[in-house]
């Protein structure tokens, strides 16, 4: 894993949320997109070499809708970029973690993706991310 790519943190409304953002780091976010796979809107901010992405549920039957209904507003996922995330699923798996899913999805901002399911990681999220090319 070479570094945190970004934290995932749920919101209830990207147009509540986003203005407190701006106004606490100082800049506007610099992309708003719709992830219809994870029927989520995100909105990403650039902070050093990481980022902050914002989630909202895009309806009901979202995880982050869920998310919210039960533990609130807040952190959701930890990002870590990979280089090869197929190779790294694969030596994740090797040491007793359970992923989510068997192959990586395209998400959000140019990236595919796979998680880290929170029952095999003290309950955070793991989200691995590599760089469509």
């Amino acid at each position: 894993m070479d570094k945190i790519e970004h934290i995932g943190i749920a919101v209830k409304s990207l147009r509540d949320a986003s203005p407190l953002y701006e106004r606490l780091l100082g800049y506007k976010s610099y992309k708003t997109e719709q992830v219809a796979s994870e029927n989520v809107i995100t909105e990403f901010f650039k902070v050093g070499d990481s980022k902050i992405e914002l989630l909202e549920a895009s309806c009901d039957e979202s995880a982050i809708h869920g998310f919210i209904q039960k533990r609130g507003e807040g952190i959701h996922h930890i990002a870590f970029a990979v280089d090869d995330i197929v190779k790294e699923m694969a030596r994740l798996k090797s040491v007793g973690f359970q992923l989510l899913s068997d192959h990586p999805r395209i998400g959000a901002d140019n990236k595919l993706v796979c998680f880290v399911h929170p029952k095999s990681s003290h309950g955070v999220l793991i989200e691995l991310c590599q760089e469509i090319k």
